[in-house]
């Protein structure tokens, strides 16, 4: 009985999230164009593109993860490897707990106090990205912690016993074994990181430099969910109602494309460890 009402329960969930896929796509996807992805905005006059938008949720997305993945990994490393149990050690893993279930709002208020009025250099690219990677160093943190923590005992007793050390030990055994659930996370994050609004909004920015090809870290930051955001409550634009559809779209397609992007290395060689076990 408990079978049959979890998986009617499955099911009820997976109709919802296909439903509301179904929805989004439908009205979005049949009108996308190329002109629309790499063109460039416009205030009053129907058929402008969100080339800039785009690019940016890209950009500050990739130099976000560049700042946080090696801090964040390299932190749940050391806590569940290296880090002895104590209060102090107790005390951090609070802290790290604490902050992933912190508001990005919050993360947002402290971004804009520190590169807009303490650093004076107004919304940009590069305030927009430091502060995404602090909202990630948190989840990164305890994702990648647990993922090692949940490693059997016996792979690095079995290590240890052929001679090899710690750190040899962590790298060539314990993180291959954990590393489906670290890419887990690294998947989360940065779906995480590319649909978010609150930050960009204060400290990158609703606009930007109006350029498309624009790498500058001190421009405007603007990304594609601030930009939906706008065309539905302020655009001046005739057709905003179709750019908020489209822009959904997209955000929809390329956050589905993030996730199997990044766990793509681990189904392929799941497959090809079946093929030659066979």
């Amino acid at each position: 009985m408990m079978t049959w009402i979890a998986t009617g329960i499955s099911i009820f969930i997976f109709f919802l999230i296909f439903s509301l896929l179904y929805i989004i796509l439908s009205k979005g996807l049949p009108k996308m164009s190329v002109h629309f992805l790499i063109g460039l905005p416009e205030e009053i006059d129907a058929g402008g593109g969100v080339g800039p938008f785009l690019l940016n949720s890209f950009y500050i997305l990739i130099l976000s993860l560049i700042m946080s993945l090696p801090i964040g990994i390299g932190t749940g490393i050391f806590l569940a490897e290296y880090a002895p149990n104590n209060t102090f050690t107790e005390f951090v893993r609070t802290s790290v707990e604490s902050l992933a279930s912190v508001p990005s709002i919050v993360f947002g208020l402290f971004g804009y106090v520190l590169f807009v009025e303490y650093f004076q250099i107004g919304v940009t690219i590069i305030g927009a990205s430091v502060t995404l990677a602090l909202l990630n160093l948190p989840v990164l943190a305890r994702v990648t912690e647990e993922a090692i923590t949940a490693v059997p005992k016996e792979l690095r007793e079995a290590s240890f016993a052929l001679g090899a050390t710690k750190s040899k030990t962590i790298l060539k055994v314990v993180l291959p074994a954990a590393m489906a659930s670290i890419l887990t996370g690294i998947s989360l994050a940065a779906c995480r990181a590319f649909g978010e609004s609150a930050i960009i909004l204060l400290t990158g920015g609703t606009s930007t430099s109006g350029v498309m090809w624009d790498f500058n870290p001190l421009s405007e930051g603007g990304t594609l969910p601030v930009h939906l955001w706008y065309v539905q409550s302020e655009a001046l634009v005739e057709d905003a109602q179709e750019i908020a559809n489209k822009s959904a779209a997209i955000l929809v397609v390329i956050t589905l494309l993030i996730s199997t992007t990044i766990r793509l290395p681990l189904w392929i060689k799941e497959k090809i460890s079946q093929l030659k076990n066979r």
